[in-house]
């Protein structure tokens, strides 16, 4: 007689039963990705403000006071449309003053970071 090989029905149900409570298990840690994807693009929206505000006040040391914006006391949105290339980002709040400025998602406000300009009059 010849021997046949393969997996039995109760092997392949038991793999599947397994794969299913893997699944059940790792499920949660994907299903809050929008979340973590937010807030890590408000934090990049930061990070964007709070280097064009560097190189602002560095191009303002060097060439004088006739270049670049003033930052402080003035309203954030105001400094992240000068130092930003191209503007501030749609879908965005800009609060508070220079050289601190809050950056907040429209759509989740617990997604927010703060962004420290360099202080320039």
């Amino acid at each position: 007689m010849k021997k046949q090989a393969g997996f039995t029905l109760i092997e392949l149900v038991m793999v599947i039963v397994i794969l299913g409570i893997l699944a059940a298990t790792a499920l949660p840690k994907f299903v809050d990705l929008s979340t973590d994807a937010k807030m890590a693009a408000v934090k990049g929206v930061a990070g964007a403000l709070s280097s064009g505000g560097t190189v602002n006040y560095a191009e303002r040391s060097v060439k004088g006071t006739t270049f670049g914006i003033a930052t402080s006391g003035v309203a954030c949105t105001t400094i992240a449309a000068g130092v930003l290339d191209g503007g501030a980002p749609a879908g965005y709040n800009f609060t508070g003053n220079g050289p601190t400025c809050t950056v907040t998602d429209n759509t989740l406000a617990s997604a927010s970071a703060v962004a420290t300009v360099p202080a320039i009059n």
